[in-house]
């Protein structure tokens, strides 16, 4: 199974010399949003649109689907 992974977009806030705090002000977020991010969990694609249009970046550049760890633990 895939799950959503966001370590595009930290990487791409330490490109930018953003931090997470800087990222919740530009794009209008809250802090809870933030850390949801940082858990990989689901948030709303009002979200993800706000992140994308304050970084000036398309979707692909802040997320992507990866493997879940416990799919790649039961393979073997």
């Amino acid at each position: 199974m895939q799950t959503i992974s966001y370590k595009k977009l930290w990487k791409l806030l330490i490109d930018k010399d953003m931090l997470k705090k800087d990222l919740a002000q530009k794009a209008k977020i809250s802090p809870t949003s933030i850390a949801k991010l940082s858990k990989n969990e689901n948030v709303n694609t009002e979200i993800l649109q706000k992140i994308c249009n304050a970084l000036d970046c398309d979707i692909c550049d802040i997320m992507e689907m990866v493997e879940s760890s416990s799919d790649a633990e039961g393979e073997n």
